[in-house]
């Protein structure tokens, strides 16, 4: 086997694997019940399948347009209109992408460089800080607090400097399960009023938000959509996230700088399945039910788990749940993790992982996009411990 015969400086020396990939590597091991990956264990809408194969049937099997095909850019730009009353150029203000990983990872290289600095807001996914650090910048992390994961916007003013390029943002929130109100985004927008401080907005769960409460884009607000790159995720939309295909939007002065990048990045994205997204999308109840359908999930899995000594507080949106463990055990949350693997064959996701220097509350992350029939068998295990 041949040796690399120099010295390797890595641009990422921290980063080793991922949380994800250690505990699904663990539960695979164990035959364990996986709630610890964010992905559905059932099938997508029939119809959208079929609509994929007659697109490859009708010959759209080659390169699509860099920035997408047309007619998805004209129906996302019509469903953002519709639900936010924001116009966006299709043409100049869209791009289709591969998933919203790469819409992040496109819009931090597009924009950040050496010293620059970009918030994070803490519990983060796990995405944001190494694309900043690899292009150079310097994350800067504003931990949230355990009890609600509230802003606290005094604190995250005082984390402004003149070094501050970029914010990142996600609502709903990956991991807590949090929504950020019309409040928030009003306390976000004074916040950066007469700076140049670029957003970015992972809103990958725009659809899946419960209780009556709505999404509260940054498109719906006009200083914040002015300098905001909103990405999002089809996968997360329609179960599917093995297509990884999503989009992001904004005003067409930063989608100009994205597309510098994207078209060397990836150039562009699977072409029979964003024919059958624009055909899919013209019909509203497929993203619009989504909120009842998860939630229905979510008070599922919350009801199996009454009288065991797990404690929640139940998500506002996303497809995760996030369980106290400490009237169960003193264990810090990883090695409990891992032992909830192991011995009972339930596999989740410690928190600690995405917190400001591992704090562990412990708190677990379980992930309810999944048959009834595997929250109540995962039910049954939390209520035996």
């Amino acid at each position: 086997m041949p040796t690399y015969p120099h010295k390797i400086i890595s641009k990422l020396p921290d980063v080793g694997t991922t949380i994800f990939t250690t505990m699904g590597q663990l539960a695979k091991t164990h035959n364990a019940i996986d709630l610890s990956q964010g992905f559905p264990n059932f099938e997508p809408d029939p119809e959208l399948l079929a609509l994929v194969s007659k697109a490859m049937r009708a010959g759209h099997n080659q390169y699509a347009p860099m920035g997408g095909l047309t007619a998805l850019r004209e129906v996302i730009a019509s469903k953002i209109k519709s639900l936010h009353q924001r116009t966006y150029d299709p043409e100049k203000e869209i791009t289709i992408t591969v998933g919203a990983s790469q819409a992040i990872f496109t819009a931090i290289t597009a924009f950040i460089g050496k010293g620059d600095e970009v918030i994070v807001f803490k519990p983060a996914y796990d995405c944001y800080e190494p694309a900043i650090a690899v292009n150079g910048g310097i994350p800067v992390g504003i931990q949230l607090n355990k009890a609600d994961y509230k802003i606290d916007w005094n604190h995250f003013r005082s984390k402004i400097t003149p070094k501050t390029k970029m914010i990142i943002i996600n609502t709903p929130h990956n991991p807590s399960g949090t929504i950020l109100s019309k409040e928030d985004m009003l306390e976000l927008q004074k916040s950066l009023a007469n700076t140049n401080i670029i957003v970015i907005s992972d809103e990958v769960y725009e659809h899946i938000v419960f209780d009556s409460h709505e999404h509260e884009s940054v498109s719906r607000f006009e200083d914040l959509a002015a300098r905001s790159i909103i990405c999002s995720s089809f996968g997360k939309t329609f179960h599917v996230t093995g297509w990884k295909v999503g989009y992001c939007v904004a005003p067409a002065a930063l989608m100009h700088e994205f597309r510098k990048t994207h078209q060397f990045n990836v150039f562009c994205v699977d072409h029979p399945i964003q024919h059958a997204l624009a055909t899919y999308l013209q019909q509203p109840q497929h993203y619009l039910s989504l909120n009842g359908f998860y939630q229905g999930k979510r008070d599922y899995f919350l009801n199996a788990l009454k009288g065991s000594q797990f404690t929640a507080i139940p998500a506002q949106g996303t497809y995760f749940q996030l369980l106290g463990f400490s009237n169960v055990s003193n264990e810090d949350d990883i090695t409990f993790a891992k032992r909830l693997i192991v011995e009972h064959q339930l596999a989740s996701i410690p928190i600690s992982v995405f917190n400001m220097n591992g704090q562990d509350h412990k708190v677990l992350r379980f992930c309810f996009a999944k048959s009834h029939d595997t929250l109540e068998r995962a039910a049954e295990i939390l209520q035996r411990i």
